[in-house]
């Protein structure tokens, strides 16, 4: 029973210091998310790419001014998103911060160093009195 009970423990003891070691290899992520004051600020720099990850359809009834559009649920998301310049920053945004975290984990995974995510999205940005062009 206690050479069960010892061996064990000393299996444990040698997986937990394995799991730590790859815990802190992990990459971090490229990926800030950021709320409206940040955003606005951020924006005011011409070097940025706004991009807005909804549906055609939405970001014609409203935009945040100079964003692109590059649908995330499109089939070519990958291709346009491909054609950018990895170099530059990116503030994303979507309706309310789901499918700009997802457009930013796939743009991430394509080489992107320099994302940024509206947290409160279009929606919340709209609900701010914030500037909307269409």
């Amino acid at each position: 029973m206690n050479n069960k009970l010892i061996i064990l423990l000393l299996s444990v003891l040698t997986i937990i210091p394995s799991v730590r070691s790859a815990e802190s290899t992990a990459p971090p992520t490229k990926v800030k998310r950021i709320g409206l004051e940040e955003y606005n600020k951020m924006r005011a720099n011409t070097n940025y790419v706004l991009v807005d990850v909804r549906s055609a359809a939405e970001f014609e009834k409203g935009h945040i001014p100079r964003a692109i559009n590059i649908d995330v649920n499109s089939l070519r998301f990958a291709e346009k998103v491909g054609a950018l310049d990895k170099s530059k920053t990116y503030l994303v945004n979507c309706a309310v911060g789901m499918r700009s975290a997802r457009a930013c984990q796939k743009m991430e995974t394509m080489g992107f160093t320099n994302l940024y995510d509206l947290a409160p999205g279009f929606d919340g940005w709209k609900q701010a009195g914030r500037p909307v062009a269409k």
